[in-house]
């Protein structure tokens, strides 16, 4: 066998053999990649950062004494919320005149409570819920650090008894509570920050009377059809006076497409209504 023919054959070999250790295939992962990496332990990777669907994200943590509640009765839901360290967190940014917001939602979305826990000394927060169905909930704290950006986490909770699931009202761009008309316009698409509006009527009138309500006229939260993720609009402006009404601009940031479920809240006469509506999201 001649010298440059020994020479071809040696070089298809070591050719093939790196070939083969480099797994040459249109599938293969880049280094330092692992595509099959087990994920955060309480982290949904299918979701965006933000969407609540999380019990820590970017070194808080939120812990409760409780991932059961009981049924059709008043009860306290204590949690924390810990930080880097490992300790709890007792300095929190006021954020729409309150340090912490917390909601209770129910996987069909409905039973939905806003509430405003009070914190203790050692950082344990108490949000006394009002009665819950049975089926599963879960619980969100949403919260600004005083060196950080916002935060919302949450936890699931089971409320035993037997869960009549309801399904999700049909898309609607309105609907009454409390004999007020709620309309909301706007087509968001995820992913984007965009407007939404909303217009309060009664008995066909434009209603000028909304009182100020967590510095603005009116608080606007959303929930994802199918996982419950979290999104907050926040409201353009804030109340500079009195009364408001009856228009309501709002940026509307939410992640993924699908239908949200709206939960407007605003007060009058002292009284605060409720309205929901779903929007979906292309």
């Amino acid at each position: 066998m001649s010298k440059n023919i020994r020479f071809a054959l040696l070089a298809a070999a070591t050719l093939a053999v790196t070939l083969t250790a480099c797994g040459h295939s249109s599938t293969h992962s880049m280094p330092g990649m692992d595509h099959t990496a087990t994920a955060m332990p309480g982290m949904d990777h299918n979701m965006a950062p933000g969407t609540g669907l999380s019990a820590a994200e970017d070194g808080y943590r939120l812990t409760a004494e409780a991932a059961t509640l009981p049924a059709a009765r008043q009860t306290p839901y204590r949690f924390t919320i810990t930080g880097q360290n490992g300790t709890p967190v007792t300095d929190f940014t006021v954020e729409q005149t309150k340090r912490m917001h917390f909601y209770a939602i129910r996987s069909d979305l409905t039973g939905f409570q806003h509430l405003h826990p009070t914190m203790a000394a050692d950082g344990t927060w108490t949000a006394d819920l009002a009665s819950l169905t049975p089926g599963a909930w879960r619980m969100f704290a949403s919260f600004t650090p005083v060196s950080g950006k916002d935060v919302v986490l949450s936890l699931p909770v089971t409320v035993p008894g037997t869960a009549a699931k309801m399904p999700l009202p049909a898309p609607a761009s309105s609907t009454e509570v409390d004999g007020y008309a709620v309309t909301v316009t706007g087509d968001p698409m995820a992913g984007m920050t965009g407007p939404l509006n909303v217009t309060v009527t009664r008995a066909g009138k434009p209603v000028t009377d909304l009182q100020p309500y967590l510095g603005t006229y009116a608080h606007l939260t959303a929930f994802h059809e199918g996982d419950a993720a979290f999104a907050h609009l926040h409201p353009v402006t804030e109340a500079t006076g009195t009364r408001g009404g009856p228009d309501l601009a709002f940026h509307a940031d939410l992640p993924t497409s699908g239908n949200w479920r709206l939960f407007l809240q605003f007060q009058t006469d002292g009284t605060l209504h409720t309205a929901a509506v779903t929007l979906p999201v292309a």
